[in-house]
């Protein structure tokens, strides 16, 4: 077969139409407008000073001093060197954001239907399907950008991994290579390490087939094609692979050396995350069938009820105005489940999950059971501590999987295999390896199973009590009306129940019409897949726009400077010193970022911050402890009084560097933190550093250390002191990175305070400097460029000896 635009031009005309698609659906994109996302706003405050520091030096910084009392940026979007991935992805997000992850949701989706011989017609319905799945619409609305970064690349990597065991071993090699790399690059290994667990389910599958076929020898070449696919991907992201695994250690997602909680209770044995971090958002059982009928359990945390909602009857009732009334309806937390916070459902789509359960009863062989092997195994995940057993299996003994928050995240799987299954079924509809009438028998049960299913839920709708566990925060809150307004609450969500039951059971008939006539050749094959197209986007974008809409655009200024200085802010940046501000502001609680926009500050927004640190919020700094607070130099805080944000002036923070009298040595981390309740951090420090020990030192009235020039990367300090001294400096301690000289002579710093620097300094004048130089970037960006090297030179050869191929 010859290469021709011909045999292009479909595929071409279908990624117009994603594009199209992407546009019109985030079409305030096109007026230059963006969306705010919350998570967008907590990581613009976050990198702020990096952003800042690279415009005014052009180069870029691997620690910021911004949030948390300083912290690498490996996390928060540092750029290493010949990372040549993010340029190729770049290129594939050509589109406005979020339009750009839309597109590749709809590109990779496609090109894995197509790898999977799916006509390019269901190819493209399949990928409307999966782009347009509510949740994977819903993290675009809130800001998880890098999830669905990392979302979009599953399927090209699934692709690539398919065609190298169907003995494609060129391409399949480079299109896993490559997808691989895109993947990592994306910057979320939770969705990484979902997608690993995924591909072990689809290789056990390809392996037991490879069994029964006698074809192991060819399954073993592929498995090492693919090993070798992963290694150079690895390699290609070399750099933030290194950095995140150096990271790792020293962060929340790390092993803490303490044994007790702030209270002083036994803390649980972890390497990882606490169980009950894990499992915090762990989907309700009853909740799987929110994805086939969206607000089964009322949708999200706060829905838009509408004026003829009873919440807007009843506020009226109470004499409120009519705007007063519709705010409160527009904001109705009508989800009442168990998790802490749901944006919305995590729907699926009634007419792809009916074609789902169809394709159940058409669909054979390896594919249909990694499929449904792939929707089980995350189902059951998802539950989290609502199906403990499993899940505290994989956080004892599945190696990582104790690294990762938010369980409930993993149904990102079923979202993809789901709708893959669902267009096998239309595509063994349309062939001719089954009879008409075992397809009929499929729709009949399938019709059976999907309707039946909305109509049990009808029937006993009575034995539901709507009744969310967070619903007494509302009683509590409204006072003397609270008991009315839950029964009001409880009412709208029991006529969202009906509405989308009924809705859903409309779309499954409409399918199940539409198979029937097909089969009774009253509509063509065409036909149907509009029809189709149709329904699925009807379903789906429906339930999207209630949730993310052009209601969610602003401005562009407004989203790349989405703080304002007040006046605290204002006062503080006329002090032009190296110190740091808390922020216990309301303003400042509910923007925990915001702080970090603007100053040095002790709060922020990640979900992996210094461990230490984190502890030592937890133990001292959320308890007040002055003593903790002076050590870090917190110069100013930002504080609230009837209404009123002022700037607290600390006198007695420590400034930048300061000599101790005396250094007491702890056997233990416990005794080092608890030693703070009450340590005069001004004179005195202790350590659990195995080559320190308990001293004392003469500390004269001209001993003194002056911080004379300031970088989130470099620290110059000129000490003077009569007498051998140690010196603590108010920085937060990293072992990896930091480098520290006397006078131009390197030397060691010691972790001293649970979380801090320290240096002996000899007697007499000298200048210190501390510089961050991670090793580590640069031998992965030696790592990066040899294997960009490698991959393009495979690449090259790939197509050249697979064109010499063809043309033979």
């Amino acid at each position: 077969m010859q290469f021709s635009f011909k045999n292009f031009l479909p595929h071409i005309l279908v990624l117009v139409g994603f594009v199209v698609i992407s546009l019109a659906y985030f079409s305030p994109v096109l007026q230059g407008k963006q969306i705010k996302q919350s998570d967008i706003m907590h990581y613009i405050g976050m990198a702020q000073q990096q952003k800042d520091f690279k415009a005014a030096t052009g180069e870029e910084t691997y620690w910021t001093n911004s949030a948390f009392g300083g912290m690498p940026t490996y996390q928060l979007g540092a750029r290493y060197p010949h990372n040549y991935v993010k340029k190729l992805d770049s290129v594939l997000r050509f589109l406005p954001r979020p339009a750009d992850y839309l597109f590749v949701y709809f590109l990779g989706f496609y090109v894995l239907l197509l790898v999977l011989k799916v006509d390019f017609k269901l190819a493209a319905l399949g990928a409307l399907a999966f782009g347009f799945s509510t949740y994977l619409i819903i993290i675009l609305g809130v800001g998880h950008n890098s999830k669905a970064h990392a979302i979009a690349y599953m399927s090209l990597v699934l692709a690539g991994i398919v065609l190298t065991f169907r003995q494609k071993y060129i391409f399949g090699f480079l299109l896993t290579a490559i997808a691989l790399a895109l993947e990592i690059g994306a910057n979320h290994f939770q969705m990484t390490y979902y997608l690993m667990l995924l591909v072990l389910v689809l290789g056990v599958c390809y392996l037991i087939d490879a069994f029964k076929k006698q074809m192991l020898p060819h399954f073993f070449k592929s498995v090492g094609m693919m090993v070798v696919a992963l290694v150079l991907a690895i390699g290609l992201n070399a750099t933030n692979i290194l950095a995140t695994q150096e990271y790792v250690k020293e962060s929340t997602r790390g092993k803490s050396e303490l044994t007790i909680n702030p209270d002083g209770s036994p803390k649980e044995a972890n390497s990882g995350l606490s169980r009950e971090y894990i499992t915090q958002y762990s989907y309700g059982k009853m909740e799987t069938f929110n994805l086939y009928v969206p607000r089964l359990y009322g949708g999200g945390n706060r829905e838009d009820v509408g004026k003829d909602s009873e919440i807007y009857k009843f506020f009226r009732n109470l004499g409120a105005t009519p705007a007063q009334a519709r705010q409160e309806s527009e904001n109705a937390p009508t989800y009442w489940g168990d998790q802490p916070i749901v944006e919305a459902p995590a729907y699926v789509g009634a007419v792809v999950i009916f074609l789902f359960v169809f394709a159940l009863f058409l669909v054979r062989g390896r594919l249909k059971w990694w499929l449904v092997g792939g929707t089980i195994l995350s189902l059951l995940l998802s539950y989290g501590k609502n199906l403990g057993f499993l899940t505290d299996f994989f956080i004892d003994y599945v190696p990582l999987y104790n690294k990762f928050r938010a369980v409930s995240s993993i149904q990102v799987i079923l979202e993809l295999c789901i709708p893959v299954l669902a267009i096998f079924g239309l595509a063994r509809l349309f062939n001719d390896f089954d009879k008409e009438e075992r397809k009929l028998k499929a729709l009949k049960i399938s019709l059976v199973i999907a309707g039946g299913l909305a109509l049990l839920f009808l029937v006993f709708k009575g034995s539901f009590d709507f009744v969310g566990s967070n619903d007494g925060y509302y009683r509590q809150l409204y006072g003397d009306y609270g008991e009315g307004y839950i029964d009001a609450l409880r009412d709208d969500r029991r006529g969202f129940f009906t509405q989308d039951i009924l809705r859903t059971l409309i779309l499954v008939l409409l399918s199940a019409g539409t198979i029937f006539m097909f089969l009774k050749k009253k509509l063509s094959e065409t036909l149907v897949v509009i029809i189709f197209a149709g329904l699925i986007l009807f379903d789906l974008v429906g339930v999207d726009r209630r949730y993310v809409n052009t209601e969610n655009f602003i401005s562009a200024v407004k989203v790349n400077k989405p703080y304002q200085a007040n006046a605290a802010d204002k006062e503080i940046m006329q002090d032009k010193g190296h110190f740091r501000v808390l922020d216990v502001s309301s303003e400042g609680q509910s923007l925990p970022a915001r702080a970090a926009y603007f100053h040095n500050s002790l709060s922020g927004y990640h979900a992996a911050k210094l461990k230490r640190f984190d502890e030592l919020f937890d133990f001292h700094i959320a308890r007040n402890n002055m003593n903790v607070l002076n050590m870090l130099n917190t110069k100013y805080i930002i504080a609230e009084e009837e209404g009123q944000i002022f700037p607290f002036v600390n006198e007695d923070a420590n400034g930048n560097a300061w000599f101790i009298s005396e250094l007491e040595k702890k056997q233990t981390a416990n005794e080092e933190i608890k030693a703070l309740d009450s340590l005069q951090t001004a004179i005195k420090a202790v350590t659990t550093v195995s080559n320190l020990s308990s001293q004392r030192f003469v500390v004269d009235s001209l001993a003194n250390i002056t911080l004379t020039k300031h970088q989130p990367n470099y620290l110059e300090y000129k000490s003077t002191n009569n007498n051998n001294g140690f010196a603590i400096f108010s920085e937060m301690y990293y072992g990896s990175g930091w480098q520290a000289t006397i006078d131009g002579n390197e030397v060691p710093i010691q972790r001293v305070n649970y979380a801090l620097r320290g240096l002996e300094v000899p007697a007499g004048e000298h200048e210190i400097i501390f510089k961050f130089e991670p090793q580590v970037v640069q031998t992965g960006s030696m790592i990066s460029l040899g294997s960009s090297i490698v991959f393009g030179l495979l690449l090259v050869g790939g197509f050249w000896f697979g064109l010499r191929q063809r043309k033979d």
